[in-house]
């Protein structure tokens, strides 16, 4: 069995493990790990989520797949949202931000959380950073400062698969239960 099955379970354990997380949670892509992700958080309609301006595709449409409304935010000159822009961009309806970590490169997480502290989640699409980390923050997985991270196994990817995939994951169990 290639889809499910102890193959899909003995790789989410040891995706997890490697990236010191708790819970991960194997799904189709990326953009079904931040759909599934934001809907966990109770994300939806009338809400706002904030991201970069210079995001793919499939990032925005897992926000409009929620039900909310997305929110761009600037870059920076390493590529990734500037995360000093942030604060005027934060409303009554935000409710998540999607930082998104690009070519190995991720945000200054411990910033973010400073900024938004935990009324507003923090949902990393990490699509193109599989293991990556930032010079402020040398841990692999980031779980401990953001609330889940989702993940792209799609072959042109820096882990990719023979097909499409993806994972969700988490610390909190909370959301883990909510994941699933």
């Amino acid at each position: 069995v290639l889809v499910f099955g102890p193959k899909l379970q003995e790789f989410e354990e040891k995706f997890s493990e490697y990236n010191q997380c708790k819970f991960g949670i194997g799904v189709g892509n990326c953009t079904d790990a931040i759909t599934i992700a934001l809907r966990a958080c109770n994300i939806g309609s009338g809400d706002e989520v904030i991201t970069t301006s210079n995001t793919a595709v499939p990032t925005v449409t897992a926000i409009v797949n929620s039900g909310a409304s997305v929110k761009f935010v600037d870059i920076n000159e390493y590529s990734l949202i500037d995360v000093s822009k942030i604060t005027n961009a934060i409303n009554d309806k935000t409710k998540a931000i999607i930082p998104v970590h690009l070519y190995g490169q991720r945000i200054d997480l411990k910033r973010l959380r400073k900024i938004v502290g935990k009324k507003i989640f923090i949902v990393e699409d990490s699509a193109q950073s599989i293991l990556a980390f930032n010079k402020n923050d040398k841990k692999l997985f980031s779980n401990n400062i953001s609330d889940i991270s989702c993940y792209s196994f799609y072959p042109a990817k820096n882990l990719g698969a023979f097909g499409d995939g993806g994972l969700v994951a988490t610390n909190n169990p909370i959301l883990y239960k909510k994941l699933l």
